[in-house]
């Protein structure tokens, strides 16, 4: 693949105009919010509806099926404005995301129908179930099974690590339908099916307001017409998906640097140390640089393979995993840097850096762990 960037990228003024718009309602609302989301570890419903009276829930989806239509770029510029403000809202952008476009690349007809439109008026939630306890990164080692019995899929199973678990009408889930083969099978299972459960959540050192619990499936009976793509044909629709929702990760991340980059300056230049701001120091104001200009060169490298994706280029799983992967190793670096400019007010709560270098964290570890985008690259690059 050519690594030319010949027409990268452009952002048309409709675009800016819907930036502002989220980047108003971030600062606004959901940054306020912040603290007590992270310190009370609730999902917070209310933004969610806020984003979907605001036509946000609808980025993600073609016009055809009641989003916006805009793309994967409008996507990302949205999530890294909300995630200035708080990483785990914007997880509720991206995992509306995550769980649907299973359906909206594999999906039939019938199922885009049943569920997108709901889905982009925030009527529904979705969620995507893939990683189990043994199979997190190989999900070709999954223990979840599906058996076809008549005209249904009968599933028994467990998932982990999963977002959403809880608040979604209905999940995305991967299960093996033919072990000797290592072959899975997408499904799409609603929440209020008999034998679903959530067998637990986990308790998270960031994203507290996001929920992140274990699925249960014990016998839970779907239509042949909830399978999505198709039968034995998981694995692509899992890989399909991936490569290109890691780049809501990567906007992720360099919201949660750029937020704690705007916060440091910000009390670099109020700080006053030995007579001057600390901002006017040369060993404070050139961490800062060097923040911003990691920042800036993420969100460059995020926003052009945003733009490959929705132009469908060849090689775009070299793209996303390279944004995935210096998108989240520039948030881990920077909010760890910010929370040194603020010395000993940086490591308490009542600062928000030290909740975004927690959160940071995570963005080296979901959709594909710094590991495994390496292994991506390196196998385009062969």
């Amino acid at each position: 693949m050519s690594s030319t960037f010949t027409d990268a990228y452009s952002i048309p003024r409709e675009y800016l105009d819907l930036r502002e718009m989220v980047r108003q309602i971030a600062q606004e609302r959901v940054a306020p919010r912040a603290h007590d989301i992270d310190q009370s570890a609730e999902y917070p419903q209310d933004l969610r509806e806020l984003f979907a009276e605001n036509d946000i829930l609808g980025l993600p989806f073609p016009v055809e099926y009641g989003g916006t239509g805009t793309g994967t770029l409008m996507l990302s510029i949205a999530i890294e404005e909300i995630a200035k403000a708080c990483a785990a809202t914007a997880l509720i952008l991206m995992v509306q995301d995550l769980g649907t476009l299973p359906i909206q690349l594999f999906g039939s007809e019938e199922l885009k129908q049943r569920f997108l439109p709901k889905c982009a008026t925030g009527e529904w939630t979705p969620a995507f179930a893939l990683s189990e306890p043994e199979a997190g990164s190989d999900p070709a080692s999954m223990r979840t099974t599906a058996r076809l019995e008549g005209d249904e899929w009968v599933i028994n199973g467990a998932k982990n690590w999963i977002s959403n678990a809880g608040v979604a009408d209905f999940y995305v889930v991967m299960a093996s339908t033919d072990r000797e083969n290592r072959k899975t099978t997408a499904f799409v299972v609603e929440a209020d099916r008999p034998g679903f459960s959530i067998g637990g959540y986990e308790h998270k050192m960031g994203i507290k307001g996001s929920p992140t619990g274990s699925p249960v499936l014990q016998d839970v009976r779907v239509p042949k017409e909830n399978v999505v793509g198709e039968v034995h044909g998981g694995l692509k629709v899992a890989l399909a998906t991936l490569e290109r929702t890691r780049l809501g990760a990567a906007a992720q991340a360099v919201g949660i640097a750029q937020g704690a980059t705007d916060y440091a300056t910000q009390y670099a230049k109020e700080r006053v140390t030995f007579g001057k701001p600390i901002f006017e120091h040369q060993a404070i104001a050139f961490k800062l640089a060097e923040m911003e200009a990691r920042n800036a060169a993420a969100r460059e490298l995020t926003y052009r393979a945003s733009a490959a994706a929705d132009r469908s280029e060849a090689g775009l799983g070299k793209w996303t995993s390279m944004a995935k992967l210096v998108a989240a190793d520039t948030a881990m670096w920077v909010t760890t840097e910010a929370v040194q400019v603020l010395g000993g007010y940086g490591y308490v709560t009542d600062y928000p850096v030290e909740r975004m270098m927690r959160d940071a964290k995570i963005t080296q570890i979901y959709e594909g762990t710094s590991e495994i985008q390496r292994i991506v690259i390196s196998r385009a690059m062969a």
